[in-house]
């Protein structure tokens, strides 16, 4: 990313002095185990990558908000003191729904004017929280408010849940502010406390490469929603049968209880519980083996996460289910799995680095033997760990 030129672009378009000018980098993540679980208080593992959002940003001279996106067309033109509501498929939501999610804590005087960009449009590495994340970070620069990291998480949940209408958790979002490179994130979404894990000296070095599906559909229109309410039914059918009144979340069943009583499930209810119970102890397997340095061991579980995820989640498209079997046949990758909620988007995989570039063409070429009609969508790159987002 030309850091000098989404300066200059803020410049001409809204004639602010250029030492006003500051960049917010908010990166992409990756999942490698946890996936689907965050939403039903499950613990989840997570990493950035060395693939970001940026924003060039300065304090407007009044209460509005004026951006413009070197990815998408139009501007976005608002007062902070009458948010409009959500727009159906606009870019834009982000930075209306980040207003609102300060305004319910915090007292915003000033707008901002900016220019924005992303690396990737395409779903599944949470380009919408790295989005939000970057809006929260410039709004509370551009009002001296000094918000934490964790209280950030909070802000952008309530973009999400609150302003878009989605039902996903806090994994997004956490990943993005609280990683750092060669680290393992991980988030016990249940306490809402997280752990920062270093690479073991004796873990071999990795890439992180990313297989791109083409398939961009919006993830509020699929069955991500339909899912959550899944895992509600599966689990108060567990508690009822346990005798115990609680939240209807998978995360507040304890593995004794449910252990006693899966007896009790059947369809799809049972399908999500099993999901939910056998990933949350490849998380626990998933740290033992990152903290050993076995890069082998943690791939093993990587793919297992993705396969649970096709058979007992059920989500990802036809093209992602693909993506993610040419992933694991490929020579060099020690695990994969799609990333996102599999609906759109891409799958990821840990690869060697000396075989790397080998395995991107090999993968790109037999998606593109697979389905034909994406062959200009698709394409694989090859990305890094990096730390999470800030100001330049």
């Amino acid at each position: 990313m030309d850091i000098d030129q989404l300066i200059d672009e803020t410049v001409r378009h809204y004639g602010c002095n250029p030492g006003d000018v500051r960049v917010v980098r908010s990166p992409y993540r990756i999942c490698p185990m946890g996936a689907h679980i965050d939403h039903q208080l499950g613990p989840v593992t997570a990493m950035a990558i060395d693939r970001a959002v940026y924003l060039a940003f300065a304090p407007s001279n009044d209460n509005r908000v004026r951006l413009r996106s070197l990815t998408f067309g139009g501007e976005i033109d608002f007062e902070i003191d009458a948010v409009p509501a959500r727009h159906e498929d606009d870019w834009g939501n982000y930075a209306r729904g980040a207003v609102e999610a300060i305004k319910s804590k915090h007292t915003l005087s000033h707008g901002i004017v900016g220019v924005t960009t992303g690396q990737i449009s395409e779903g599944g590495l949470s380009s919408s929280a790295a989005v939000g994340c970057a809006y929260l970070l410039a709004l509370e620069a551009a009002n001296d408010l000094h918000v934490s990291a964790e209280d950030n998480i909070e802000l952008d949940r309530l973009i999400e849940n609150e302003y878009l209408g989605l039902r996903n958790g806090i994994l997004d979002q956490s990943a993005i502010l609280l990683s750092r490179n060669r680290h393992l994130t991980v988030i016990d979404c249940a306490t809402v406390t997280h752990e920062l894990i270093p690479q073991a000296d004796a873990m071999p070095d990795y890439s992180i490469l990313v297989a791109f599906s083409g398939v961009k559909q919006a993830l509020v229109s699929t069955g991500y929603n339909q899912r959550v309410d899944e895992c509600a039914a599966a689990a108060g059918d567990l508690l009822r049968a346990a005798g115990r009144e609680s939240r209807a979340l998978l995360g507040e069943v304890t593995p004794q209880e449910y252990a006693d009583h899966r007896g009790v499930l059947n369809g799809d209810p049972a399908k999500r519980a099993e999901h939910f119970f056998t990933e949350r102890d490849r998380v626990r397997q998933g740290i033992e083996t990152w903290r050993a340095g076995d890069i082998g061991g943690f791939g093993r579980l990587i793919s297992e996460s993705g396969r649970s995820s096709i058979e007992n989640y059920e989500c990802g498209s036809e093209p992602l289910i693909d993506l993610y079997h040419i992933l694991v046949e490929t020579d060099g990758v020690h695990g994969a799995r799609f990333s996102g909620a599999g609906f759109r988007g891409c799958s990821i995989a840990l690869c060697d680095p000396a075989k790397a570039e080998a395995a991107a063409e090999s993968v790109a070429s037999r998606y593109r033997q697979k389905h034909p009609e994406r062959a200009d969508n698709n394409g694989v790159l090859i990305a890094r760990p990096a730390d999470g987002a800030g100001i330049l």
